[in-house]
């Protein structure tokens, strides 16, 4: 496994301002009975889990259905995101690696937890934790595993290490059984985790449920 991409970047290990501001108003607005807990919290799970990941989801199923975008999508990330429209903050710079059945991709931030939000939405709490950012360069095998992926040893793990500057997509492999699919029918298999490399899409075979 080649070593993780490494950049003297600045990255935050503390909440900035806004951040700091933000958690103070949630506080504030719940403690007055404004905001409920729960609701909030049903809100981030949507952004984090359902509405950000299709973005991502959208831009890989275009890949699998027509080369001429996957082509422009491995050479210039940036752009070819760009023409669904996703840009922006947390997107500015963006580089697609593409899985094989030789080459397994795996994205992490090291240093704190930079993450293409226009792609995939909020990170998950997994991805900002310690235990993950320093286990996927030196163990990725083993992170991938407690995920439930067991890679072959005749595979290549590669990791990818985000930074404020430059941001990370996986192109995860096309399931097989998948040519008859629609685009629409080829996002909805496409999850979130397949797209940060803990794991592969699936397409359920007949007579099994997805």
């Amino acid at each position: 496994m080649p070593p993780a991409e490494h950049h003297d970047h600045a990255h935050q290990d503390v909440p900035s301002d806004l951040a700091l501001r933000v958690k103070a108003l949630e506080s504030l607005l719940v403690e007055k009975g404004l905001v409920d807990p729960a609701a909030l919290d049903a809100l981030i799970d949507t952004y984090e889990n359902k509405v950000g990941p299709r973005n991502g989801a959208r831009v890989v199923a275009r890949a699998w259905a027509e080369p001429a975008y996957k082509a422009r999508l491995l050479a210039d990330g940036t752009s070819a995101i760009a023409e669904f429209g996703f840009s922006g903050r947390q997107g500015e710079h963006m580089v697609v690696v593409e899985n094989t059945a030789r080459v397994h991709n795996l994205i992490v931030c090291t240093l704190c937890s930079c993450y293409p939000w226009p792609v995939l939405g909020l990170p998950p709490v997994w991805y900002k934790s310690a235990a993950y950012r320093s286990r996927a360069v030196v163990d990725p095998r083993g992170v991938l595993r407690e995920f439930g992926l067991e890679i072959g040893e005749d595979v290549e793990v590669r990791v990818w290490d985000s930074t404020a500057e430059l941001r990370y997509l996986v192109l995860p492999e096309r399931p097989a059984g998948t040519d008859h699919l629609s685009e629409e029918d080829l996002a909805a298999l496409v999850t979130r985790d397949a797209m940060v490399g803990v794991a592969k899409v699936e397409y359920p075979k007949p007579g099994e449920t997805a």
